[in-house]
């Protein structure tokens, strides 16, 4: 029976794999085709070799997908620590130096994961999240024009506004405008018709539209070659060509170790630290909510496969990594199911670059473009702005401050703005609903029943407050906590001071079913330890 128990498991085991796999594997190859210029173009951005943005990718690919608890969510070098890593590069005096500040700050995520405080990715408001995406969304169809319509000036892996090259977002395009390669622009839009309307042909959908793109797009251009409308060197993916394994040994880099005692090596690990885990915590949450699925994953645990991930970088020359929204959200949008999706793509990295970096090159950056433009629209689309302004103001103004912050600043900055905003919604909305007010006849006599909300937080204080103390004299006041499965302690010392002092009004207070001490209610307890797992 157990036998029997036990091969039915691992059939229904290979099934699953097997399922998963079919759209896994396809996607696998989308992530890969969007993660390839994105690695090299953040090395570039931040003053490293091209190699170790490329290492990094398949770093966060392999180790930080298989150590992840997240089935969607796809780490590689992050565009938001561009700047950061080309200051402290030149701070610290040697590349080498700064790679020891990563294995560092790797140490530092993973005692964060331990002890936890992953729980903070609970409580960024929805509306920011979603502006969040819808941001990213834009950014990617700002960012992405340039290279569609043939002006490949611009940083690949830069998504800042102000730009690394002096430009910004606007000014870029209107730049690129003026400098239009016609055969990069057909490219472009024989690709977008492809991305669209190749999956609404069932017969032929079992073929990944992005992977047509990509064969179009190498065709067309061989094609175009030769003529006037024929693509430059620099519209094409430029991954380095290595030549034997001695070679490619000569690639890698270790940490100066000599540097440990240096303060600001300590300094920069620290910043890295932080800023790479509030952005893979955001990054997580928005994936999270366009999982079809609706999955749940455990932050803790992703902050030790990061740290897991940024030693390993650090150890041999790599960038320092986040999960990263942009290929995640490929990564959702091609149809991946689980993490072998993020784990193969880190395999398809590492194997273009060892035996086909030749034949990689070939593929040009505007059909790669026009995957990255439908994944924006995706991300931004204008359902979406109807949906936000349908939930109310409290929710839509959080959500557009994001949008618009993003676009202007970077990732960090424009989700903190926007976090504040939500965070003042947030605290007018509780301050207004901590109770239910109801007023009944008793005889002649008015009885005033509050009841209070099923949990009256330390932000509710002020507004209970407020109420008790303009209630009028000589009247009868029930404060009902019957519905109350938590109320906080200083809540209650304001409801008990108001009880003592109201005979002074003559006013009877009379409290019903409200307890001395409130613990954390069993479901609250219930879900911080299913989203604080590290295991």
């Amino acid at each position: 029976m157990a036998k029997n128990g036990l091969a039915g498991g691992l059939h229904l085991q290979k099934y699953f794999l097997s399922k998963n796999l079919k759209k896994d594997l396809p996607s696998s190859i989308v992530v890969f085709l969007v993660a390839l210029p994105l690695c090299l173009g953040i090395a570039l951005a931040s003053g490293a070799p091209l190699f170790a943005g490329l290492l990094t990718g398949i770093i966060g690919g392999i180790i930080a997908g298989s150590a992840s608890g997240s089935q969607l969510s796809v780490a590689g070098p992050a565009a938001g620590l561009t700047v950061i890593v080309l200051t402290a590069i030149t701070k610290l005096g040697s590349y080498e130096t700064f790679l020891l500040s990563i294995v560092i700050a790797g140490v530092f995520q993973i005692i964060l994961g331990l002890i936890k405080a992953g729980t903070i990715g609970n409580y960024f408001p929805s509306a920011v999240i979603e502006g969040m995406l819808a941001a990213i969304g834009l950014i990617l169809i700002l960012k992405q024009f340039p290279h569609a319509v043939g002006f490949d000036a611009d940083f690949e892996g830069d998504e800042t506004f102000m730009q690394v090259d002096k430009d910004n977002t606007f000014s870029g395009i209107l730049t690129a405008l003026s400098k239009i390669n016609y055969g990069a622009v057909i490219i472009s839009l024989v690709s977008l018709a492809l991305m669209i309307y190749w999956p609404k042909i069932k017969k032929v959908a079992i073929v990944p539209a992005p992977l047509l793109v990509v064969l179009s797009g190498v065709l067309l251009s061989l094609l175009f070659a030769g003529t006037d409308i024929a693509l430059r060197d620099k519209q094409f993916v430029q991954i380095p060509v290595v030549d034997g394994f001695n070679s490619v040994l000569g690639l890698f880099k270790s940490p100066n170790f000599s540097a440990i005692g240096n303060k600001e090596v300590w300094i920069t690990a620290f910043t890295i630290a932080v800023i790479a885990s509030l952005e893979t915590l955001l990054s997580l949450e928005a994936v999270d909510k366009i999982d079809p699925i609706k999955r749940i994953s455990p932050t803790n645990r992703e902050l030790v496969a990061q740290g897991a991930g940024n030693i390993i970088s650090g150890m041999l020359g790599g960038l320092p990594m986040t999960a990263v929204i942009v290929r995640s959200s490929a990564n959702v949008n091609a149809g991946a199911r689980t993490k072998t999706s993020a784990v193969l793509h880190g395999f398809w990295l590492l194997l273009s670059f060892l035996f086909i970096p030749g034949i990689i090159n070939l593929i040009p950056l505007s059909c790669l473009a026009a995957i990255l433009l439908v994944t924006g629209y995706k991300l931004a689309r204008l359902s979406l702005f109807t949906h936000m302004w349908h939930k109310g103001l409290n929710q839509f103004i959080p959500f557009v401050v994001t949008i618009v912050a993003v676009l202007l600043t970077d990732l960090l900055i424009g989700v903190g703005i926007g976090m504040m905003v939500g965070i003042f919604y947030i605290l007018r909305t509780n301050l207004r609903n901590p109770y239910f007010y109801h007023i009944d006849c008793k005889g002649d006599k008015e009885v005033i029943r509050i009841k209070l909300a099923e949990e009256v937080s330390f932000l509710n204080k002020a507004a209970i407050q407020v109420t008790l103390t303009s209630l009028p004299a000589e009247s009868h006041v029930i404060i009902d906590g019957s519905n109350s499965r938590y109320i906080d302690v200083d809540v209650l010392e304001t409801i008990h001071n108001y009880r003592h002092n109201a005979f002074t009004k003559g006013i009877i207070v009379e409290l019903y079913q409200i307890k001395d001490r409130y613990d954390v209610p069993a479901f609250k307890e219930l879900i911080y330890k299913e989203n604080n797992q590290v295991d």
